[in-house]
C-alpha cells in the first residue's frame, strides 16, 4: 500500500515548508499548490477565486436589503459545493496513483481516511508565526503586526469552517492527528531528517 503523508498547519507555522522538507528527504511526491492550480482547471474558475473558496475567507458582503442577494448567496453556494467536490475528487484520483504522496492541507486526512495515511499537525505560538509570515513576505507587502495576527485568525478560521463541511472532528484538535509538531523558534531544516525517521518507523510498524 503506498504510504501517505497529510499536513495540516496554523498559518505561518511553517507547516509548507515541513510538508515540502520531508516529501524531498522521503522521496515522496508533494502536493499544495498543484491542488488549487488543477482543481481551477477542471471548474474553469480563477485560481484566486477558487483558493479563496476553498480557504474558507471568501465572503458576501452585499447588504441584505439588495434585491439579488439571496440568488447571489445561492449561486456562491453552489460553486462551493462544486469546487469541494472536484477538490475531493482530485486528492482521491491523487492517492489512487500507488505512489508514496504528502499532501499539504484541504483536509486531507479527513478525505483520505480510508487509506490510513500518517496525519500530522503544525502549530507554532503567534509570535513566530507573525515573524515567520513578515520573513516571507513580498517586499512591497506593508502590514502592522497587528494585521498579520488578524490575517493569521482569519485564515485559520476559514480552514476550521472549511473542515466543518466534511467532518465533526475538530481542525488543530490532538486527538485527530498522530503528531502535532510545535515549530516556535525551531530550524525546519534541522529536525527533518529525525521527522523522517519516525515517518519509516510509523509505516514499518
Amino acid at each position: 500500500m503506498a504510504k501517505i503523508i497529510t499536513i495540516s498547519r496554523e498559518f505561518g507555522s511553517g507547516g509548507r515548508e515541513v510538508g515540502k522538507r520531508l516529501a524531498d528527504e522521503l522521496g515522496f511526491e508533494y502536493y499544495d499548490r498543484e491542488i488549487i492550480e488543477q482543481v481551477a482547471k477542471e471548474s474553469q474558475f480563477d485560481e484566486t477565486y477558487v483558493e479563496n473558496m476553498l480557504s474558507g475567507s471568501f465572503s458576501v458582503s452585499l447588504p441584505v436589503t439588495f434585491g439579488r442577494t439571496f440568488i447571489y448567496t445561492d449561486v456562491v453556494q453552489q460553486n462551493m459545493t462544486n469546487l469541494l467536490v472536484t477538490e475531493q475528487k482530485i486528492i482521491k484520483a491523487l492517492a489512487d496513483k500507488g505512489k508514496d504522496i504528502v499532501i499539504v492541507g484541504r483536509s486531507a486526512d479527513v478525505l483520505l481516511k480510508e487509506y490510513k495515511p500518517l496525519n500530522i499537525f503544525v502549530y507554532a505560538d503567534m509570535q513566530s508565526k507573525v515573524q515567520r509570515c513578515r520573513d516571507r513576505a513580498a517586499k512591497d507587502e506593508k502590514l502592522t503586526d497587528k494585521e498579520l495576527v488578524r490575517k493569521i485568525r482569519q485564515v485559520d478560521s476559514g480552514r476550521k469552517k472549511q473542515r466543518k463541511l466534511i467532518t465533526d472532528s475538530e481542525w488543530g484538535e490532538k486527538e485527530s492527528y498522530h503528531l502535532c509538531l510545535n515549530t516556535t523558534g525551531m530550524n525546519i531544516k534541522a529536525f527533518i531528517p529525525p521527522l523522517a525517521e519516525f515517518v519509516k518507523s510509523y509505516f514499518n510498524k
